[in-house]
């Protein structure tokens, strides 16, 4: 499952908000809550949960829209405003900036007294539940979980669920076997008196069980639910179908296998005391099927996310070598790019499908990480940009062209952006480019004691930036998982990143800088956080970054007189690493080439 470039199914817009607005009138409700969400609260998600995209026509990953009989609106980040503006039809959705205006603010403002906004009780979870219902009671409007999604009515050409194949992951790439962390998180749940934890988040599973699947596109996990019991056992709600012989030889007898649809019925009869749930992922029907059933809830993480983050020695050795295989492809890709860019024969997506291609070759890709960024001049302002047919441009001298791309390989996940010059670049190209450059080092060379979280090292990314007035709407950096989610929790380097940060984590490091209509600058680096010896003198356990990703940075876009003299050895010393890494790894061309673009700063300069 590569990337596909048609050009996305818009909404038909006003039509299908009618359809909608019709058939919420036959149920009685007012509104209805349309979450770019799954029953699992994924990122990505199969075409058949795609109601956001089919009703609005908005693709991007994250979003929100409230649809009432006379109002509607789509709610964005700061990632997708500029995308949301272009595929709506303006004429029937607002498109609100959720750091300007919540969805529970627009719609305590929008709707009437005794309105009864509907949603669907699997796409919603708890906390979202409980941010949204205080603001209608204040106004006199109430929620109503629907027993079926009134969506689902009106698309009468809704596609299946899917149907992908588990697979075995293999334990010396998983690094440790699923008995073994069944065990483990089973024996923490003596302290909170828990009977069971009902897991539904699927790369939780997967990594639980040592499995993987390919239900959706780019991120290699079978769609699932689970319940973990406290004697490690657990109940596995996944079509048999998708589990083959080796699969189930695998599980075990300790891992009984359930149709989807009999999670609730399960819930309902399994007589639990306390059960644990994650208020930010679980559906809410989950929460209101075990408390009709008697049992107390607990809210609590899910058990598995901290371990899954803190990756073992072999999944950190297994992450090495697939950034050296895709660092490998991505010079080729990038010596190959730096010859033809200048030519005006290139468009987005040619330059994307020949990325995908390098990683191919390598023989060990198993999906690209995410659908490629390929954007050049003004569509590289959109940190999101998703390219296709129809907007793809065509790479002239004159900017700069972004590409933000990664590879799912068995022993690891990869994710990178890099910004080149397409002809010469312009000064401000190369002081924006050196800023965000500045910010990404400061990252990469950070020292940190113990329980320091992500938030404080996003400011480290900003200060450049910020110094020239500058600033970006995204987040610094997210965790990435062991051919899992090339997004996961509960780290990440942002503003909102609360979480202490620990060995074995992975993170990006992604600073950026965006001019709207004119073009965008990323650059990225996976990172991993690893302990380090405390200086001499020291009294608090230390803590310092790993760099894993390895490819040149565009020695064109660097003004090295606003840098630093630490600044610009780091740098050096990268790009010595990265050619001592991927020279033996690399055809004769690309040899010279690497040679070239890895140069000393100031010789390259010079």
């Amino acid at each position: 499952m590569y990337q596909s470039f048609e050009t996305p199914s818009h909404s038909e817009g006003a039509a299908r908000l009618s359809l909608l607005r019709e058939e919420l009138a036959r149920r009685g409700l007012d509104g209805f809550i349309v979450p770019r969400a799954d029953a699992h609260q994924g990122e990505y998600v199969a075409a058949r949960d795609e109601r956001l995209r089919w009703l609005t026509g908005f693709t991007g990953s994250a979003g929100q829209a409230m649809a009432l009989t006379d109002r509607a609106a789509v709610f964005v980040d700061g990632r997708y405003t500029i995308q949301a503006a272009t595929q709506l039809d303006t004429g029937a959705y607002e498109v609100v900036a959720i750091a300007e205006t919540t969805a529970s603010e627009w719609l305590a403002g929008a709707a009437g007294q005794g309105a009864v906004i509907g949603f669907d009780p699997w796409l919603v979870t708890p906390h979202q539940r409980d941010g949204i219902a205080p603001a209608l009671m204040r106004i006199g409007a109430t929620l109503r979980a629907e027993p079926d999604n009134p969506i689902d009515a009106v698309w009468d050409d809704q596609p299946a669920a899917p149907m992908g194949a588990a697979q075995v992951h293999p334990a010396h790439f998983a690094g440790a076997s699923s008995e073994d962390k069944r065990r483990d998180l089973a024996a923490g749940f003596a302290e909170q008196r828990l009977d069971a934890f009902v897991l539904t988040l699927p790369d939780s599973i997967n990594w639980l069980l040592n499995i993987r699947g390919s239900d959706l596109s780019h991120t290699p996990v079978m769609l699932a639910n689970a319940i973990l019991h406290k004697d490690g056992s657990v109940d596995l709600f996944a079509d048999p179908d998708k589990l083959n012989e080796a699969v189930r030889a695998h599980l075990g007898a300790q891992v009984r296998i359930h149709e989807p649809a009999t999670l609730l019925s399960v819930l309902a009869d399994a007589k639990f005391a306390r059960v644990g749930l994650e208020k930010a992922s679980v559906p809410v029907i989950v929460e209101t099927t075990l408390r009709e059933a008697g049992a107390e809830v607990v809210w609590l993480r899910d058990p598995c996310v901290m371990p899954k983050a803190r990756k073992n020695p072999a999944e950190q050795a297994g992450t090495r070598a697939a950034h050296l295989r895709d660092g490998a492809a991505m010079a080729r890709f990038l010596c190959w790019l730096d010859r033809k860019s200048g030519g005006g024969e290139l468009k987005e997506i040619k330059v994307a499908k020949r990325l995908e291609k390098y990683r191919h070759e390598t023989g060990q890709l198993h999906d690209i990480s995410f659908d490629t960024i390929s954007a050049y001049g003004p569509n590289g302002a959109q940190p999101h940009y998703r390219v296709s047919r129809e907007t793809n441009l065509t790479l002239t001298p004159g900017s700069l062209y972004l590409i933000d791309s990664g590879g799912q390989y068995q022993d690891g996940t990869t994710d990178i952006t890099r910004v080149v010059a397409v002809g010469e670049p312009r000064d401000d190209h190369r002081r924006a480019f050196t800023l965000v450059l500045r910010g990404m080092i400061a990252v990469s060379r950070a020292r940190f004691p113990e329980g320091t979280t992500g938030v404080q090292v996003d400011v480290m990314a900003r200060m450049p930036l910020w110094s020239a007035g500058l600033d970006f709407d995204h987040g610094t950096g997210h965790g990435v998982g062991a051919f899992l989610g090339v997004h996961e929790g509960p780290a990440s380097l942002s503003k909102r990143g609360t979480v202490a940060l620990e060995p074995g984590m992975i993170l990006s490091n992604e600073p950026g800088y965006y001019k709207e209509g004119d073009f965008g600058i990323r650059i990225e680096n996976l990172l991993l956080v690893e302990p380090m010896t405390v200086p001499e003198g020291g009294e608090r356990g230390m803590m310092s970054f790993e760099t894993l990703t390895l490819a040149p940075i565009d020695l064109r876009l660097v003004d090295a007189d606003i840098m630093r003299d630490d600044e610009i050895a780091w740098l050096d010393a990268y790009h010595e690493r990265v050619y001592d890494e991927l020279y033996p790894m690399l055809d004769d061309t690309t040899r010279e080439w690497l040679e070239r673009v890895t140069a000393k700063v100031m010789e390259f300069a010079g």
